[in-house]
């Protein structure tokens, strides 16, 4: 009954299901959960409760994450941005959770205990980081929980812009490849595309078959034929990038190990026999 669901993003085991999958799934019980919100910069998802784990993505500041059970320090659950499932630690996380107020634009911004620059920071906040503002000073905004950031790092979610998702996706030119990352510390192909995409104003799911599938309209199956345009977003088997203009791909790749611009028929070549399996155009 449960294998027409995806797990990366359907909250179901064996022994424990998230409540409303009851009568999709079979588990000894349902629970639930608890909203939660995340507390630190950023913080992995991993896929086992192990420290050794490998990280299936990652959770900013401020997001959403229900927490269906707590065992030895880890905590399983679903965030609340993409529906992703899997292990976080418990520090990581607070029972309170605090509406929004605004969103970060900046690549990363430093939390500081107080509106000083020259104080030691206590934290870094990524790109499209949720927060919630309860005070100004000198310049800084105060955030709810404790922390300063530099206002000017911030736009209000009421007043939020459309930023353009393709000089979203330039901004992270030389950010490093990471398996799992969905910071400018480091991210992978999907993440650039979710964020970018995200800071657009577009929702969009965290795995790129998953975007293939639902983002945007469906051009091409193939990439063939296609007159390219700029922020079409170009898949591979397992691989996504968005296109920059009529030629260039901007993509968070393995092969040179972080964000770069090239020709898309260079990626096209070294993608091989496996070529272009999707074109959308938002």
């Amino acid at each position: 009954m449960s294998a027409a669901l995806d797990p990366r993003i359907h909250a179901y085991r064996p022994d424990l299901a998230a409540a409303t999958l009851k009568g999709q799934v079979e588990a000894e019980r349902f629970v639930d959960g608890i909203p939660c919100q995340v507390r630190a910069g950023f913080v992995t998802l991993a896929e086992r409760p192990a420290p050794d784990s490998r990280q299936s993505s990652q959770l900013l500041f401020g997001e959403v994450f229900t927490a269906l059970e707590e065992k030895d320090g880890w905590v399983w659950g679903q965030n609340a941005t993409d529906g992703y499932v899997g292990y976080l630690r418990i520090e990581a996380l607070d029972m309170e959770v605090q509406e929004p107020t605004h969103r970060v634009t900046a690549l990363r911004g430093y939390l500081f205990p107080e509106p000083d620059l020259k104080s030691p920071f206590l934290d870094v906040l990524s790109l499209a980081s949720p927060v919630t503002v309860v005070g100004e000073r000198d310049g800084y905004a105060e955030l709810a929980g404790g922390g300063w950031l530099y206002a000017k790092q911030l736009e209000p979610l009421d007043a939020a812009k459309a930023h353009d998702p393709v000089e979203t996706a330039l901004r992270f030119l030389g950010t490093p490849y990471l398996w799992g990352g969905r910071t400018s510390l480091g991210l992978d192909c999907s993440a650039l595309v979710q964020l970018s995409l995200s800071m657009a104003g577009v929702a969009c799911p965290r795995d790129s078959d998953q975007q293939r599938e639902s983002v945007g309209t469906k051009i091409s199956d193939d990439g063939r034929d296609v007159a390219y345009q700029r922020g079409d977003i170009v898949f591979f088997p397992g691989h996504v990038g968005i296109m920059a203009d009529a030629t260039d791909l901007v993509h968070a790749n393995a092969f040179h190990m972080c964000v770069t611009r090239e020709p898309l028929t260079d990626v096209v070549a070294r993608a091989g026999a496996k070529g272009i399996n999707g074109v959308r155009r938002l």
